[in-house]
């Protein structure tokens, strides 16, 4: 500064000039800031909220750790520059069950590099990444969110050597960090010492450690060799000699760090001991040098010698590895360190005869890697004519891990040299097994196996015994492969041609003959030649039998109809998201299902995408892998808790790639689903179960996974619907190999026809009846859907109500009217008869007492009617009645019977 010139660092120091490096991590370096918090504090479904303030990135001595469970880390780190600059650093990012993201903001809070913000997983060790950055205030953001949903603990992220420029000229030098050293002027960067030395803080040069004491590269100190035990060594064949011998070779384990002077080490067995050479594998012969060479085609091998394959036959091509003898020339193997996740120039396998195993590493942790290269893929032509062909090839390995400890067996595929992308994990100790993988792309493609004794890191070996062998390993369709055998094939006399797809070979005639109308073939089954099998309930072959479909429709028999079903408008990809879920610190994440249940003659619609594997932009016009088939599903974590434009798609997997069958019943072809997990509301029409089977062989599923969709009639779901999983299987499946979905919509309601109608009579409204049509009731064929229209309504006069009313009320009245004269008039005229008979009755008692006279009383007409009238009793209804009836004489008197006094007879009058 008192010069205001740069002057270069003395020895033993560096300088970046106008920047600052951290490439210690020991603790967290000054001006950094570590913030953990949860995402889900106030979502309302999660009852507890987990403490995240331990869910922090942790510093590792070499490089910084992040989190694994399920909150947010965030390493911050503010800065202001003088000038231009950039920000670099190196990173780990192997598992995409992380969220990993790196950004800028200025001091508004404003990001200014969104471009580079998703990090890339990565497979090959340490990756390194830079942004500019802009003069100003700047605040780096390392963030880190992990959803470990199939309950596995995620590996973390790893950060080392943060370099930042365009700070301010520096006015001092820093000296190097113990273990490195700085041998000229100058310098802008410390390296480290070499294996077996050691250095100081500052130093311009490593001193060597003693013979009794050692060292791993980048010490700051020596350590003293322990004796030497049985796990410091393993043991090798060498290759075939003319003889065909091979000798039994034991090695120190490198890099040596025991001594086998001390008192009680273990010394090196002696080496030497001949064995007659295992055979060639498969396909391959001796050749003068003993060596193994690859049969030409046209011939097959069991490993002794090639033969030809007869007419009418072909070789079946692939790779099968079961003699170790020798490493193949595909494969490749080395050890990648668990400390600093760096590649050592070391072998992780060693072959042993029958078996190849993973040999003793620098450290328990290091992880030790085989990898088998296929240069592609030469299907038969049947599979590459058939459009629903998803199976390329097959790798079938037999594997066994011996453990102590909970060791780790990594199976991982690469296809053109990019992501190795994890496929199965086997944990601690396993017996002598078989897996098998499906091929799905020709592409050139990678196998990893990569095995880790432990976890943890201690110094020394302690589990070199932990080991993983491969005894056999069998690829087939290889391009360029050899042959272990020869199959039939459709020759007519001439060169082999193979059977177009659904076409099975007639061994008696070697002619090609399709397969029956309802059968499908599919593939060549590895338990002996191809045969064409039925296709199931509800389905139909396609028209060259390489599969059977659902054509969107079904019939179902009912006593006494039949009901029809159309699921055109379902035969679309439909996506559907269930949830929320919740892991256990309340990050939300959804199940994604991509569905495509019928139609396209079988062809598998729809698909699931990782894009958190190959997290690019939307504009840049990338996308992650993608898993197409009938059924799949993915985890998303919505834009809102990551903070993306976008969901976050991780963990794509297919779950059907095959359709069974269509049917009402709860079970088919062994896979069974439950009704009760999913109780009707009330009695109604049977579910439509279609069952998948997907042909993803995994550790828990053996025999692949299998998914049934439950369609359900509910008129009131119009469209696609809704989809639901079972109550007590949150993420749609109990064991983690069945799935179970239902999917309500009305368009499950069987189609509308005649027999869904009755007619109906409507009211007479202004003297026009209104006739019509409505849904049975009370019966199973109400609920329908589409199909037939109702017919159009009927329309005639009628008289209505109130005309046929006023007309009662009318003749009622009129009738009570006519009663009522009736009997006045006939009350009067009885009174006039009552009255007559009266004075009938006192004139004869009056004369009773005089002589004898004619019988003769009459009253004459115009007598006096109006006299009191006196009446010995009163008559009755009846009798008046009765009265009325007399008989009237012709000449207008009535009669009236007379008793006379004599006692005679009864005289009319």
């Amino acid at each position: 500064m008192k010069a205001q010139a740069c002057k270069p660092c003395a020895e033993g120091t560096y300088s970046l000039g106008t920047g600052v490096r951290f490439d210690e991590w020991d603790e967290l370096p000054h001006g950094f800031a570590n913030v953990a918090a949860n995402l889900e504090l106030d979502d309302g479904f999660s009852d507890v909220v987990e403490n995240c303030t331990t869910s922090t990135w942790v510093p590792l001595g070499d490089y910084i750790a992040s989190n694994t469970d399920e909150c947010t880390a965030t390493l911050m780190y503010a800065v202001s520059l003088k000038q231009s600059g950039t920000v670099s650093f190196e990173y780990i990012y192997p598992d995409s069950s992380i969220v990993f993201e790196f950004f800028v903001q200025n001091d508004q809070c404003q990001p200014t590099v969104e471009e580079s913000r998703w990090m890339r997983t990565t497979e090959k060790g340490w990756e390194f990444h830079s942004v500019e950055l802009s003069r100003g205030n700047n605040v780096l953001y390392w963030r880190t969110t992990a959803f470990s949903v199939w309950s596995k603990v995620p590996k973390p992220v790893l950060v080392r050597n943060i370099g930042i420029t365009g700070v301010a000229y520096t006015s001092e030098c820093f000296p190097c960090k113990p273990g490195t050293f700085a041998a000229a002027a100058g310098s802008s960067s410390c390296q480290l010492c070499p294996a077996n030395s050691f250095s100081s803080k500052g130093a311009t040069a490593c001193q060597p450690c003693e013979p009794t004491a050692y060292a791993e590269p980048g010490s700051a100190s020596c350590k003293v060799r322990p004796p030497c035990t049985d796990k410091d060594y393993f043991y090798t064949h060498t290759a075939c000699d003319a003889n065909g011998e091979t000798q039994l070779m034991f090695k120190w384990a490198e890099p040596k760090i025991c001594s086998e002077v001390l008192p009680h080490a273990a010394q090196l067995p002696p080496s030497g001991l001949k064995t007659r050479c295992p055979p060639c594998n498969p396909g391959f012969y001796k050749s003068n040098s003993s060596s193994c060479e690859p049969c030409p085609y046209g011939s097959y091998s069991n490993g002794s010698g090639c033969i030809h394959c007869p007419a009418g036959t072909e070789p079946v091509l692939g790779l099968e590895y079961k003699w170790w003898n020798v490493l193949p020339p595909n494969m490749e193997t080395t050890v990648l360190s668990g400390v600093n996740f760096e590649y050592k120039g070391m072998a992780g396998w060693e072959v042993a005869g029958d078996y190849i195993y993973t040999a003793a590493g620098a450290s328990d942790n290091d992880f030790m890697i085989l990898t088998l290269l296929v240069p592609g893929f030469s299907p038969p032509q049947s599979a590459l004519e058939d459009g629903d062909g998803k199976e390329v090839a097959r790798i079938t390995f037999v594997f066994e891990t011996v453990c102590s400890v909970s060791c780790e067996l990594y199976f991982m595929v690469g296809i053109n040299s990019r992501t190795n992308t994890p496929v199965e994990t086997w944990t601690g100790p396993r017996g002598k097994q078989s897996y098998t993988y499906v091929v799905e792309k020709n592409a050139t493609t990678s196998f990893t196996w990569a095995f880790q004794r432990t976890r943890y890191r201690e110094a020394g070996r302690r589990y070199t015994s932990d080991v993983a062998k491969l005894y056999s390993v069998n690829v087939t369709n290889v391009l360029g492969g050899v042959a272990s055998f020869c199959r039939r094939c459709a020759s007519a006399g001439g060169p082999c041609a193979p059977c177009p797809p659904g076409h099975t070979l007639d061994h008696s005639t070697g002619s090609c003959q399709p397969c029956p109308p309802g059968t499908f073939l599919r593939g060549r089954p590895p338990d002996g030649p191809p045969a064409c099998q039925p296709c199931g309930p509800g389905t139909r072959s396609n028209q060259i039998r390489s599969l059977c479909y659902s054509d969107c429709t079904f019939s179902l028999a009912l006593p006494g109809r039949t009901l029809h079903y159309d699921f055109s408008a379902l035969s679309a990809s439909t996506a559907f998201t269930s949830g929320p879920s919740f892991t256990s610190k309340g990050l939300k994440y959804f199940h994604h299902f991509n569905i495509s249940l019928c139609g396209n003659h079988g062809r598998k619609a729809a698909s699931c995408t990782d894009n958190v594997t190959d997290a690019r932009l939307p504009d840049e016009g990338g996308s992650g892998r993608v898993v197409t088939s009938h059924v799949c599903q993915a985890i998303v974590v919505p834009s809102d808790v990551v903070g993306h434009r976008a969901a976050v798609s991780s963990q794509p997997v297919s779950l059907a790639d095959r359709l069974l069958g269509v049917t009402v019943s709860s079970a088919l072809d062994g896979v069974a689903a439950p009704p009760e997990l999913f109780p009707p509301a009330g009695p109604e029409l049977p579910d439509i179960v279609f069952f998948f089977r997907s042909s993803e062989v995994t550790q828990s599923c053996a025999g692949g996974r299998a998914t049934t969709i439950r369609l359900r009639c509910d008129p009131l779901r119009p469209g696609t619907g809704g989809l639901a999983v079972p109550s007590k299987c949150p993420e749609g499946t109990c064991d983690g190999c069945v799935f179970h979905l239902l999917w309500a919509t009305a368009e499950g309601c069987p189609r509308c026809s005649a027999n869904h109608f009755r007619a109906i009579v409507g009211a007479c409204q202004g003297g026009v009846q209104v006739g019509g049509s409505a849904g049975t009731a009370g019966t199973a064929g109400a609920r329908c859907h589409g199909g037939q229209r109702l017919p159009p309504p009927r329309v005639r006069p009628c008289r209505s109500a109130e005309f046929w009313l006023k007309v009662g009320v009318s003749v009622g009245t009129c009738v009570a009217v006519l009663l009522a004269a009736l009997a006045a008039y006939f009350w009067k005229k009885n009174r006039k008869l009552e009255y007559k008979y009266s004075r009938l009755v006192l004139n004869a008692a009056a004369k009773e007492s005089e002589l004898p006279a004619p019988d003769s009383c009459a009253i004459m007409e115009g007598e006096d009617g109006e006299d009191e009238l006196i009446f010995t009793s009163k008559k009755s209804l009846l009798g008046k009645i009765r009265c009325l009836a007399t008989k009237r004489t012709p000449d207008g008197f009535d009669s009236v019977p007379l008793k006379p006094s004599s006692g005679g007879t009864d005289l009319e009058l």
